[in-house]
């Protein structure tokens, strides 16, 4: 009987130790499909070099964070168990570049050698906000610079907002994701208003006098 109790006891030990070294399953979230392409007017005919997004220190890594406004608007706190599959940043970018070549836009990295309009973007927020316990929303906000050689062609700042179905980890994932398409709509019609004044005239040689 004390033989049977002992091998009880080892294999409970064992089995708490196998469960202690999984630790907390984490789940990871991305901003998902695609949407439906944007209609635009004229952006195949233009080239932009589409820089990596900047974004301060707080949002380099693949942490989701949320704000308790009712509690301490200052406080980012990041959920324990829910992570962005990758840094916000990244997951933008590409998005950013996603949507541009959707639209038909001709979409270039910075370090490709070809003379053309660069966009710059500087992300401020990229949380769920709750203004309550029982309300949250996904909230976006970024600085948006068109630049041509050294000059700065137009710049723009704005936030968007999305009310999240579910006041969890999960529901701000989607808010967020369904926030930066509507950034990203506002970004498009940007550029649909301001690249043609970033694009350089091409220069016409006049014929030489008889």
């Amino acid at each position: 009987m004390k033989i049977i109790s002992y091998l009880l006891l080892v294999v409970a030990v064992l089995f708490n130790a196998g469960c202690a070294s999984r630790g907390p399953t984490i789940t990871n979230f991305d901003l998902g499909p695609l949407p439906a392409p944007k209609t635009l007017q004229s952006t195949s005919e233009y080239t932009v070099k589409v820089l990596d997004i900047n974004t301060p220190s707080g949002l380099s890594g693949t942490q989701m964070y949320y704000r308790l406004l009712y509690a301490n608007a200052q406080q980012a706190m990041p959920y324990a168990q829910s992570r962005w599959s990758m840094p916000p940043g990244q997951l933008l970018t590409q998005r950013v570049k996603s949507r541009l070549a959707q639209a038909g836009v001709r979409v270039l990295g910075a370090s490709d050698g070809v003379n053309a309009p660069q966009l710059k973007i500087e992300l401020d927020d990229f949380s769920q906000h709750f203004p309550s316990t029982q309300q949250s929303k996904g909230v976006l906000s970024w600085r948006i610079s068109l630049i041509q050689g050294r000059q700065l062609v137009k710049q723009m700042n704005f936030t968007i907002d999305n009310a999240a179905a579910t006041h969890d980890a999960p529901g701000g994932a989607r808010a967020i994701a369904l926030a930066s398409d509507e950034a990203i709509d506002l970004l498009l019609d940007f550029l649909v208003k301001w690249l043609p004044s970033a694009v350089e005239p091409t220069s016409v040689t006049k014929p030489k006098s008889p």
